[in-house]
């Protein structure tokens, strides 16, 4: 069940990447990030009121709390990068460290143990996002310029996999209420720090939205995931959500896919399988 929950949510959060990278090509990646999480805030609250199960502590709302800053910290900075360079490659640039770290963190400090074929899965996985989102010509050149802000929003998304992780299940949702807003409080700061302008244009604010909801739907699947299984597990499955974009522009954006990105899509479904196995 872990699994499927952990690649369902790979699939909102590609959805979400998607749709966010296409409005922040036509308005300021910060301000689009701020009005998306705005939106995946309103959704959380019903949800977590109607679900009515779980009593969250402080450690629980603390963990919430983190997991927003690095939310925020994470749309804001890729959403940013996303409007500098191609999508194609600042969102893989962004998921290798938010990969990594939570790994690092499930295996070293929590000391969790992967089988062989799982660690295998893991070890094929980061080639296979590389490979998958690998672009030429003028838009591998002007991706350079989102690359520093695609690492940054790539910690950013680690601390919310790994703090995430950390809400029990008996705390319900509204940890990820408290998440969510958070991350607008964070934006907000950095909408303000980066002077990005606070208005979005009226025909932008559907699309903005529709991200926002599918990230919070991503992130309550993500939670639930990560408490069904592995850290390195959930968070190595949430993230080959770069898939999704390639596929998305396959289908809708009539692009086509290179000789790397397939042997990518086959990659990211050999790391699925091994880890499933696993």
């Amino acid at each position: 069940m872990g699994n499927v929950l952990a690649l369902v949510s790979a699939l909102f959060f590609g959805v979400t990447h998607f749709v966010s990278g296409l409005v922040s090509r036509r308005a300021p990646g910060m301000t689009v990030s701020l009005y998306a999480q705005v939106a995946g805030t309103v959704v959380t609250v019903p949800f977590a009121a109607l679900a009515g199960s779980g009593t969250p502590d402080a450690a629980a709302l603390g963990w919430g709390a983190l997991s927003g800053a690095g939310t925020g910290v994470g749309v804001a900075f890729l959403y940013r990068a996303m409007g500098k360079g191609a999508m194609s490659l600042v969102v893989p640039a962004s998921d290798v460290a938010a990969v990594v770290l939570p790994v690092l963190f499930g295996l070293v400090l929590l000391g969790q143990r992967l089988s062989f074929v799982a660690l295998a899965g893991v070890c094929c996985a980061v080639p296979a996002l590389w490979l998958v989102s690998r672009s030429h010509g003028d838009a591998a050149v002007r991706t350079a310029a989102g690359i520093p802000d695609a690492f940054v929003a790539g910690l950013g998304f680690a601390v919310q996999f790994v703090a995430l992780s950390r809400i029990p299940a008996e705390a319900g949702f509204w940890p990820v209420v408290l998440s969510r807003a958070v991350s607008v409080v964070a934006i907000a700061g950095l909408v303000a720090a980066t002077r990005a302008p606070w208005r979005l244009p009226s025909r932008l604010l559907a699309p903005a939205a529709f991200a926002g909801a599918c990230g919070s739907a991503a992130i309550v699947l993500y939670l639930l995931a990560a408490q069904h299984q592995l850290l390195a597990v959930a968070t190595v499955l949430a993230a080959l959500y770069p898939a999704v974009p390639v596929l998305l522009a396959l289908i809708f954006l009539r692009e086509r896919l290179s000789r790397a990105q397939v042997a990518g899509l086959l990659g990211a479904g050999a790391a699925i399988a091994l880890v499933s196995l696993g």
